[in-house]
């Protein structure tokens, strides 16, 4: 799930001494700027929080578009490996439950917060709202996110990235075995379309955040913080063979048959648990298509989004096209 295909512009990417990066470019202070709503940022699976190939690449692009913008990507770990396996290895409650605490002492994030989260970061950021009331957020962008789980363990971009196959022998042992579910990722949002039963008695994390209980108890704290959003924004990747079902990005997931089931045809958008429906109705969800591979971003179309969601909605280079699909508008959106 690591972030590969982001392009640069041609710009300088200034290397990252921390993960928190508020900093006008220049060494000449620029002409006021509207003020624009901090962004926190979640990495995937493989990545760091600040690898300047990738996430670093991200950010540089969102202050490029949004001059002044502070930018908090969230760091597990005192170091780049440390961050990078917990990725693969911890406990999700645990992770969540440090990073909002870490987060709401964070001064520049008290006055309210966008959020973009890409492959299971966006996830973990969806997690954290629900969980995080001291943030106040706004909008959510999500890429490649597995909201309604995983039917498969993701695979490996590489047979010599030791850490994500030691991930997938743990997770072979059992995704619901005392130790795998309390120390695998991936295991945490799995969700067996065959064996539910298993999934909603042994899963310590996926049933909770998506209100998927036996007794059909409803977060109500959970509900409301998600239908408080200005927007969330679920972007699917057309060619995405990571993610199974890749319709879980969309909070869609499959029957034991194997067949699609849409996110409106859940009692989870009918019954309204999480909060989804409301926004929905409301013009406050948009499901988003990005053609290629699983976290296959061009620099155009991730400047795109930063415009459209966070910004005033026009990138600084009107020559350069996004590659991405809102649904409900005819045309690829051009900037």
């Amino acid at each position: 799930m690591r972030l590969l295909s982001v392009l640069v512009r041609g710009v300088w990417l200034f290397a990252f001494s921390q993960c928190v990066a508020g900093k006008r470019h220049g060494g000449e202070e620029p002409s006021p700027a509207p003020r624009h709503t901090p962004i926190v940022l979640w990495h995937g699976m493989g990545d760091t929080c600040c690898d300047n190939s990738t996430m670093g690449t991200v950010v540089s692009a969102i202050q490029d578009e949004l001059a002044g913008v502070y930018v908090h990507s969230v760091r597990l770990g005192p170091t780049p490996s440390a961050d990078r396996n917990a990725g693969f290895l911890g406990n999700l409650n645990s992770q969540i439950d440090g990073v909002c605490e870490e987060l709401s002492g964070v001064e520049e994030l008290s006055n309210g917060v966008n959020m973009m989260g890409f492959s299971q970061g966006g996830l973990f950021l969806r997690a954290l709202i629900q969980r995080c009331p001291a943030l106040r957020v706004k909008t959510l962008v999500t890429l490649g996110s597995p909201h309604g789980g995983i039917s498969k363990i993701p695979e490996c971009a590489s047979e010599s990235d030791f850490m994500c196959n030691w991930m997938r022998r743990l997770a072979s042992r059992g995704v619901y075995s005392w130790y795998i579910r309390d120390h695998v990722i991936q295991a945490q949002y799995f969700k067996d379309p065959e064996r539910l039963d298993l999934y909603l008695e042994h899963n310590i994390f996926l049933p909770d955040i998506n209100s998927d209980h036996r007794d059909g108890k409803v977060n109500e704290d959970y509900r409301a913080r998600i239908a408080a959003l200005d927007r969330m924004v679920l972007v699917k990747f057309g060619e995405d063979t990571l993610i199974s079902p890749v319709s879980s990005t969309w909070f869609g997931f499959v029957d034991a048959d194997g067949n699609d089931v849409p996110l409106k045809n859940t009692t989870l958008y009918t019954e309204d648990r999480l909060g989804l429906r409301a926004l929905d109705e409301q013009g406050r969800l948009e499901f988003v298509t990005i053609p290629g591979k699983h976290m296959n971003v061009d620099d155009a179309t991730l400047r795109a989004m930063v415009a459209r969601y966070f910004g005033s909605g026009r990138v600084s280079d009107t020559r350069r096209k996004a590659t991405m699909r809102v649904q409900g508008e005819e045309e690829h959106m051009y900037f």
